[in-house]
């Protein structure tokens, strides 16, 4: 089956259906990010970028400001902010009814961002950096993004000792959802965390099982857009990788991911659109 069952997340009021894929756009502020470092840190630059997403079709846009490719420092709370605030407040006063979602670990980044329009977080850390940043989200009933990793950009590809990495971040899930809920979050996106405290060979065979973490009933979120996971594979760079994010991201939604976080989002879009005429 191509599409999951009927599922909603309820953004602060405003209900985004998943009963099909959506494709949540990519907005980076940070200078230095992986792929598009210091193309949207301009306010104007960023505007355009999202009127773009917005167009070709982005139901989300997802916007960051500290880089999360492996080896990168971790941003203060201020700082974050410093970056944010000026692009989260152009664009919801050009774009009120944007779905913005914030990638942050930080609470004080979550608290700020919310109070300012933003409708879902998006943690690379799982609560493990701020342990006040759940109990921030508990109080503010935004939808969570809630992703696998082991340590920090800093040092997650020194911690990829599995035994069995489909198993070890299964229950990873079971823990931090019954977490999660008991804390009254019960709007969850999973995301498996491609890329984060994994090998290649942990990736792929994470994205061959991704079925199977539809046991959860919850939305999966698949980010694997130009990763490293593609290009060093292909022998190539994050520029040249698109063609290899389309593959991957066609595999993703096969196996029943609702959300594909993407730096390209018209060809993600179609991606969606083929694979719905050609379901069974």
């Amino acid at each position: 089956m191509l599409f999951n069952p009927q599922t909603t997340l309820n953004c602060n009021g405003q209900i985004l259906d998943l009963s099909e894929p959506i494709v949540m756009g990519i907005l980076n502020v940070t200078p230095d990010s992986f792929y598009d470092g210091g193309k949207f840190s301009r306010v104007a630059d960023s505007l355009a970028q999202t009127q773009k997403m917005l167009s070709e079709g982005a139901a989300i846009i997802d916007i960051g400001a500290a880089s999360s490719r492996p080896g990168a420092k971790m941003l203060s709370a201020d700082a974050e902010l410093e970056f944010l605030m000026p692009t989260i407040e152009a664009i919801l006063a050009k774009y009120p009814d944007v779905i913005l979602s914030c990638d942050t670990y930080h609470s004080a980044v979550a608290k700020t961002v919310i109070e300012a329009g933003v409708r879902i977080i998006n943690d690379i850390s799982g609560g493990a950096i701020d342990e006040k940043l759940w109990p921030t989200i508990a109080q503010y009933r935004v939808p969570y993004v809630l992703m696998h990793n082991r340590g920090t950009p800093e040092n997650m590809q020194q911690n990829t000792d599995y035994e069995d990495v489909v198993k070890s971040v299964i229950e990873y899930f079971v823990i931090k959802i019954e977490q999660l809920r008991s804390l009254g979050i019960n709007d969850i996106v999973l995301d498996i965390g491609f890329g984060f405290a994994k090998t290649l060979e942990q990736n792929y065979e994470l994205l061959r099982q991704l079925h199977l973490f539809q046991m959860f009933e919850l939305p999966i979120l698949a980010g694997i857009s130009r990763k490293s996971m593609i290009y060093k594979l292909l022998n190539t760079t994050p520029q040249n990788a698109l063609n290899g994010t389309t593959v991957l991201n066609t595999v993703a939604i096969q196996k029943g991911a609702s959300i594909l976080r993407v730096h390209d989002v018209r060809e993600a879009v179609e991606t969606i659109q083929l694979l719905r005429l050609t379901a069974d």
